[in-house]
């Protein structure tokens, strides 16, 4: 089967994941300000335990966003230079169905129909409801950027992500509320499985077209991110 390597830093959990035949392994770290030091040397370390260069993987998944624009833009800058380095084609995935395929995967397959909710802060929140059948997910409504009072799924759903905590106040009484799992957050492991879906349909994308996913004014690197995307290139 192929081998995914994953990237997710969209929030204040870094992570990133090896999906190598039916082997996920995958390390993590706390804190948006030490994204930038940490991520290489958390795939180098994967690398090195599966004992695979970075050109034996297929693809390199990444969270796009919607998350934090430190995070995002680093994500972005690391797989740019990691792609780069090694002619890999990128798998892009959207932090919000990457909380819905950890909703399912934590109930056992059970929830099929997912409200995600990411903590995006200034009053605000991140969110996208998305239906899972025989063709994996669908958007029943897109990743939008509002206020928690005016998150309004359609129909039943499992509802996930910090953004529910945040803000529960805003949320209390509402349906949704009921079994929610607001300890879920973006994680590489699901950005690792659902690249490998993205790859092994041919829906990869160059490295150029490797863009975060804003919901707010976009912005350019920073010179710090520039470095970083430079570093990736070097390691690569």
């Amino acid at each position: 089967m192929s081998i995914i390597l994953a990237i997710e830093t969209s929030t204040e959990l870094a992570s990133a994941a090896l999906l190598h035949g039916d082997e996920l392994i995958s390390r993590e770290s706390l804190g948006v300000q030490t994204h930038s030091e940490t991520i290489l040397p958390m795939v180098q370390q994967l690398l090195a335990q599966a004992g695979v260069a970075l050109s034996r993987c297929d693809a390199i998944a990444f969270g796009v966003g919607p998350g934090s624009f430190t995070g995002v833009r680093t994500a972005c800058g690391v797989v740019q230079g990691l792609a780069f380095g090694s002619d890999l084609p990128v798998a892009p995935v959207v932090t919000l169905e990457a909380m819905a395929q950890a909703c399912l995967e934590a109930t056992g397959g059970q929830a099929k129909d997912v409200l995600a909710v990411l903590d995006a802060r200034m009053g605000e929140v991140y969110w996208a409801q998305y239906r899972h059948g025989a063709d994996g997910w669908q958007a029943v409504l897109e990743p939008v950027l509002s206020t928690a009072i005016d998150v309004r799924p359609q129909g039943l759903v499992r509802a996930c992500g910090n953004g529910l905590a945040a803000y529960a106040k805003d949320f209390a009484g509402q349906a949704f509320t009921v079994g929610a799992m607001a300890q879920l957050m973006p994680h590489a492991a699901q950005v690792a499985t659902l690249g490998r879906g993205i790859f092994e349909q041919g829906r990869t994308v160059a490295l150029q077209d490797a863009q975060p996913l804003y919901l707010r004014n976009k912005v350019a690197l920073t010179t710090a991110e520039r470095r970083v995307r430079d570093l990736a290139k070097g390691a690569a």
